[in-house]
C-alpha cells in the first residue's frame, strides 16, 4: 500500500511518503555534507515522517481535503514520534554504547520535535521529554508504520547507513576534542541536524504544493565574480577622484588592498579593526567577495547590531553591486510566529509562513538578534536558517555590541561555524571588545588583525580628541538647561554640533529646551531630533535633511539632537560632538561622526554627563558609563598609560577588560526565573539538574545526552523586555499599507506588503505598547498578528507619541 505524505490543493496529485521522504533525504545530505554530517542528517530525512506510513493519517488527509468543512484538527494525528522511536528501540543500547546512544538521541530527537522545536534530554522538572515521547507515548499503528517504512528501506540498508552516520559522529567529536571546544558544541551539532531537517522538509513541501523545484545547493561563483568586477571598478573610480591624494583617503586604499590580500589566507576567525570612517563596508566586501572567489564560499552574510546600518550598507552594496534581486535585507520580523496549537486563522498562518525568508540569497544582511535567535532562539522558523550559514564568509560590523549575557553564547556559536561549518568570520570594529579573553573565550586565528600597525594607522588617522569634562557636570550632572547653554557655547565656535544622549527622554528635554531658546532662532540654526520612535523611512527622511544641511554649499548652521542610532552605520560629520558618558566604544563610534573626512584641523569631542538620563533598565549602558569613568580616572593620572589618546588601542583593551571583569558572572546568560542558572550550561553539561535527578532517583537517566534544549530556547531572548512590532502611519505609502493588510491577500502579495511595511516599524516596549492600547491607538491587522498605530499617535517632530526609554535595545531588533 502506497501512504499519503501530501495532497496538492489545486489538482488533488498525491505525494507518497517514500517519494517525500526520499526528496528530503537527499535535501538533508547536501545540506549536512557542508560540515561533513550528510549521514547524520539523511537519516532525519529517511525517517521523519514515517509516522505517515498509517491508516489513521491516511484518513486524516483525505479529510481534510475532499471535506474541509469537517476536517479533522491540524496536528491531531501524531505523525512525528515513529521515527524516533524506531531509532531510540533500534539503536539505542544502554551504557557501554556511547557513539550509538548519541547518534540515536541526537536524530531521533530532530524527528520527533520537527512541527514544533527540541525537546529537552532532561529538563528543570528532572524529567525528559525526549524519553518520554519515544518510550512511553502510545502509537496504535506504529508496527505498521514501521513495516511499511522497511518495504521501502530493508533493515540491512538502515543499517549501513546508520553506521556510515557513527563514522561521523566520531570524527566530529574528535574535532570537537582537538579543537578544545566545550560541550555546547554538542547542541549546535543537533541543531544544525535539525535545520537541515527543517528546511529540507519544509522546502520539499511547498515545491510539491506549488509544482516548483528548489535546488539543494546554488552555484553563486558567476554572481561574485561579476560583482568582484564591479567592486573594483568603483574602487577605480574612487582612485581618479578629485581629492583621492588626501592622506585619509590614500589610508582609506591602502586598507582596502590589505583585506584584498588577506582574502587568499585560508578560512579563520579574524579582525578587521579600521578606524571609525575607515571605509569598513567596502574594504569587508573586497575581501569577502575575493575570499568565497577563492575559497568557494556560498554566500557572504553581514550581521550589524542596529537596523540603521543595515539601511545604509545594503544601499551602499546595491549601488555598486546593481542586482538587487541576489541582495537580501532580513530586519525583524513584522508578523510573529503563529501559535502552533491554535486552530484561528488558518489560513493566514500559513501565508505567513511561507512569505518568510529562509536566507537563500548570495548576500545577506541581517541583524545581530537574528544571527542568535538563528542558534538559541525557540520554534522550527529560526532554526531553519541555521545551516546556510556554513560554507560562508561571515562580517560582523559593530561587533562590540553584542549584548553581553549573550556573550559566550556568540563565542560558541563563532567557533562552531568556524571549526565545523568551515565559514571564515571578520570581526570589523574600531573598538574591537576582548573575544579571546574571556573564559569561554573566540578561538581567534593566529595573527588575526587584518590592518598592519593598528598603533601608526590610528595616529595619521587622528581627526578629533576626546575632552573629558564628566567633573564639570558635578555628580549629578547636566540638566537640559546648562546643557543647551554648553551647546550654545560650542556654536560660537563652530558652524555645526551633535548631541547624542543615552535615552529619548533626556534628547527630547534638551530638544525642547532649544526649540525655545532664542538665539537658536536669531542664529537661523536648523534643529533636528533623531530616534527610534520614528520608524526607518522617517529617520532615513531626517537624516537626508541633515546631510543636507551640513554640505558645506548650503553655508547653514545646525544642530542635531539623537539617541545612539546615528553612532554605527550613518556617513555624517560635524564640526563638534558631544556624548553624554557611556561605554568607551559607543564615545569612539561618535567620534567618528565628528570632522568624518578629516579635511579640518583636530576638533573635539565632549564628554558630559546628563542629568535627564534614567539607566536604570538600561544596565549595559549604566555598566559601560562606570567603566568609561575608571579609564578616564586612569587618563588623568597618567595619560601616557594610553598613548595620551583616549581613543588609542590600549585605552580600548583597558576599558574591556574592566568591563567584562565587571560582567564576568553575567556572560554565560543567567536565567532568574531558573535559580541563575546558565542557557551555557543547560546546553553544554546541564551538570545541575544532572546532579539533582541522581540524588532524587539514585540511578542515571540513561542517556549520552543531558541538554535542556527547550527550556534554553524558551528562556533566551537577545534584548530585555522584547518589544512589540507596530506599523505607523508616517506617509501615505505607509496609511496604504496598512490599508491593504486589512483587505483579501494571496501569498505573494502578503509577503511583498509584509517586506515593504517592514520600514514603517516602531518597537515599542509593554508598557508603552499598554499606554497606547488604552487610549486607543492601536488598532489589529491579520486577525491580530499585527498590530498599527492610528495618525494622532505619531508626529513629524517625535515619531510614536511615548516617553519611553530603551533606545540601545530597540534599535537592535
Amino acid at each position: 500500500m502506497e501512504y499519503i505524505a501530501h495532497i496538492r490543493q489545486k489538482d488533488k496529485k498525491i505525494q507518497t511518503v517514500g517519494e517525500h521522504q526520499k526528496e528530503v533525504q537527499v535535501g538533508c545530505e547536501h545540506y549536512g555534507a557542508k560540515i561533513g554530517v550528510s549521514h547524520l542528517a539523511g537519516l532525519a530525512g529517511m525517517l521523519h515522517d514515517i509516522g505517515k506510513n498509517t491508516n489513521e493519517f491516511n484518513m486524516y488527509l483525505v479529510n481534510a481535503v475532499y471535506h474541509p468543512q469537517a476536517a479533522p484538527r491540524k496536528g491531531s494525528v501524531d505523525h512525528s514520534t515513529a521515527g524516533g522511536r524506531l531509532l531510540h528501540q533500534r539503536y539505542h543500547k544502554g551504557e557501554g554504547a556511547l557513539i550509538d546512544n548519541l547518534a540515536a538521541e541526537w536524530i531521533g530527537n530532530c524527528i520527533i520535535s520537527h512541527h514544533q522545536g527540541l525537546r529537552d534530554f532532561l529538563s528543570p522538572q528532572l524529567d525528559s521529554p525526549y524519553l518520554k515521547r519515544v518510550e512511553q507515548k502510545e502509537l496504535d499503528e506504529y508496527d505498521r508504520a514501521v513495516a511499511a517504512f522497511y518495504e521501502q528501506v530493508p533493515a540491512d540498508e538502515l543499517d549501513r547507513y546508520f553506521e556510515q552516520a557513527i563514522v561521523e559522529l566520531e570524527h566530529a567529536l574528535t574535532t570537537m576534542r582537538e579543537s578544545k571546544l566545550p560541550r555546547i558544541t554538542l547542541a549546535l551539532l543537533i541543531k544544525y541536524i535539525f535545520s537541515c531537517l527543517i528546511d529540507a522538509d519544509r522546502t520539499n513541501t511547498r515545491d510539491f504544493e506549488a509544482d516548483e523545484h528548489t535546488d539543494w545547493i546554488k552555484d553563486h561563483h558567476p554572481f561574485f565574480l561579476e560583482s568582484y568586477n564591479r567592486l573594483l571598478a568603483k574602487i577605480a573610480v574612487l582612485d581618479e577622484a578629485k581629492d583621492a591624494d588626501h592622506p585619509i583617503n590614500c589610508l582609506r586604499r591602502e586598507m582596502s588592498r590589505q583585506c584584498e590580500e588577506f582574502a587568499l589566507l585560508p578560512s579563520g576567525i579574524y579582525t578587521l579593526s579600521i578606524p571609525t570612517g575607515g571605509g569598513k563596508t567596502l574594504s569587508s566586501l573586497r575581501y569577502a567577495l575575493r575570499h568565497a572567489l577563492e575559497t568557494g564560499k556560498e554566500r557572504i552574510i553581514y550581521i550589524v547590531p542596529f537596523t540603521t546600518i543595515i539601511e545604509q550598507n545594503a544601499r551602499e552594496i546595491r549601488e555598486i553591486l546593481q542586482n538587487d534581486d541576489m541582495v537580501l535585507e532580513h530586519h525583524s520580523n513584522v508578523a510573529d510566529e503563529l501559535d502552533p496549537d491554535s486552530d484561528d486563522y488558518e489560513l493566514e498562518k500559513e501565508k505567513l509562513k511561507l512569505a518568510r525568508d529562509h536566507w537563500d540569497r548570495p548576500i545577506i544582511f541581517t541583524t545581530m538578534v537574528q544571527f542568535l535567535n538563528t542558534f538559541y532562539a525557540k520554534g522550527t522558523r529560526n532554526a531553519r536558517r541555521l545551516h546556510q550559514l556554513s560554507n560562508t564568509v561571515l562580517i560582523f560590523d559593530e561587533v562590540q555590541a553584542v549584548p553581553y549575557r549573550c556573550l559566550s553564547l556568540f563565542n560558541a556559536a563563532l567557533n562552531f561555524l568556524h571549526t565545523f561549518g568551515k565559514s571564515s568570520i571578520v570581526l570589523c570594529t574600531a573598538t574591537q571588545p576582548a573575544l579571546d579573553d574571556v573564559r569561554h573565550k573566540l578561538h581567534l586565528s593566529e595573527q588575526s588583525e587584518m590592518i598592519k600597525n593598528l598603533s601608526d594607522v590610528g595616529r595619521h588617522f587622528k581627526r578629533v580628541e576626546l575632552v573629558d569634562y564628566t567633573a564639570e557636570c558635578g555628580a549629578s550632572g547636566w540638566g537640559a538647561e546648562t546643557l543647551a547653554s554648553f551647546v550654545r557655547e560650542r556654536m560660537n565656535e563652530v558652524n555645526s554640533v551633535l548631541v547624542i544622549l543615552n535615552t529619548k527622554t533626556a534628547v527630547r528635554k534638551l530638544f525642547a529646551e532649544l526649540e525655545q531658546a532664542e538665539w537658536v532662532e536669531e542664529g537661523k540654526v536648523r534643529l533636528f531630533h533623531l530616534s527610534t520612535n520614528m520608524c526607518a523611512a522617517h529617520r532615513k527622511d531626517r537624516l537626508a535633511q541633515v546631510i543636507g544641511a551640513l554640505d558645506p554649499e548650503a553655508n547653514e548652521r545646525v544642530i542635531c539632537v539623537s539617541t545612539q542610532l546615528i553612532e554605527a552605520g550613518v556617513n555624517i560629520s560635524f564640526d563638534c560632538v558631544i556624548r553624554s558618558l557611556s561605554g568607551l566604544d559607543s564615545i569612539a563610534q561618535a567620534a567618528g561622526r565628528c570632522n568624518r573626512h578629516g579635511k579640518d584641523p583636530l576638533r573635539q569631542v565632549y564628554i558630559i554627563q546628563s542629568a535627564d538620563e534614567n539607566l536604570n533598565h538600561l544596565q549595559e549602558i549604566k555598566i559601560g558609563a562606570e567603566m568609561t569613568r575608571k579609564v578616564l580616572d586612569d587618563f588623568r593620572r597618567k595619560p601616557e598609560l594610553y598613548e595620551n589618546d583616549l581613543l588609542s588601542p590600549s585605552a580600548t583593551k583597558a576599558y574591556f577588560k574592566y568591563y567584562y571583569h565587571r560582567i564576568k558572572d553575567e556572560l554565560d546568560y543567567p536565567v532568574p526565573k531558573l535559580g541563575g542558572k546558565k542557557l551555557f550550561s543547560l546546553l553544554g553539561s546541564n551538570k545541575d539538574y544532572y546532579g539533582a535527578y541522581e540524588n532524587r532517583y539514585s540511578d542515571k537517566l540513561g542517556l549520552g545526552s543531558m541538554q535542556a534544549l527547550a527550556t534554553a530556547e524558551q528562556y533566551f531572548e537577545v534584548i530585555d523586555n522584547a518589544a512589540t512590532s507596530i506599523i505607523v502611519p508616517y506617509n501615505a505609502e505607509a496609511r496604504e499599507l496598512i490599508a491593504n493588510l486589512n483587505g483579501e491577500l494571496d501569498i505573494r502579495e502578503l509577503g511583498d506588503l509584509l517586506r515593504k511595511a517592514q520600514q514603517y516599524v516602531v518597537n515599542v516596549y509593554k508598557h508603552d505598547l499598554v499606554k497606547l492600547d488604552k487610549s486607543g491607538e492601536l488598532f489589529p491587522l491579520l486577525n491580530g498578528n499585527v498590530l498599527a498605530l492610528h495618525d494622532t499617535a505619531y508626529s513629524e517632530r517625535f515619531g510614536v507619541g511615548t516617553e519611553g526609554d530603551g533606545e540601545w535595545d530597540l534599535a537592535m531588533a
